[in-house]
């Protein structure tokens, strides 16, 4: 079973996904899906002192601009292993650049955490959430000699717009037909 391809999104879709982890909260290690296989490779230590302010993977069977699947952080009181599957409620989505190239992050809360699953948008996270997300992708790679540019945070109806077209957008590439 190949993560990306034979997991389904979601029942719920847009409003509730599911997201595949592959970077716990709080780590400082990059590991992503190797795309041939599907298992969880190490991609690099990060060369500045941050760790992931949450979360970080995936949404199955989606397809960014950059080629790659649509990018999501989970938030949730405990740091979730890599190939956890975790149904993630949508609240909003970070606009960003690496490389010139759309690299758009999700924004979500774990459904089935008590201590965030009542949080339905970007505004109900404490003030300082989403100032350390962005400060995070701001300066994780400046040692590396990388440009990220952190444009602008939209709210779960620009999300939901983003996913249901990465979803459009893999079953066009991956020749995938509707049920």
């Amino acid at each position: 079973m190949h993560p990306w391809h034979d997991i389904s999104p979601g029942e719920k879709l847009p409003e509730i996904v599911t997201a595949l982890i592959e970077i716990p909260k709080g780590s400082k290690a990059k590991y992503e899906i190797d795309k041939p296989s599907g298992l969880i490779k190490l991609d690099r230590v990060l060369y500045s002192s941050v760790h992931y302010p949450a979360n970080y993977g995936f949404i199955p069977q989606t397809l960014h601009g950059d080629g790659d699947p649509m990018d999501i952080l989970v938030i949730s009181q405990i740091e979730l292993p890599p190939r956890c599957l975790v149904e993630a409620k949508v609240i909003g989505m970070m606009r960003m650049r690496d490389k010139d190239e759309s690299d758009d992050k999700i924004i979500a809360v774990a459904q089935q955490d008590i201590a965030v699953n009542y949080i339905d948008s970007l505004e109900e996270l404490p003030p300082h959430t989403t100032v350390e997300i962005k400060r995070f992708f701001q300066d994780y790679k400046i040692l590396e000699k990388r440009k990220i540019e952190v444009e602008e945070f939209f709210g779960k109806e620009k999300a939901y717009e983003i996913i249901l077209q990465n979803i459009r957008d893999y079953k066009h590439r991956f020749n995938k037909v509707e049920a």
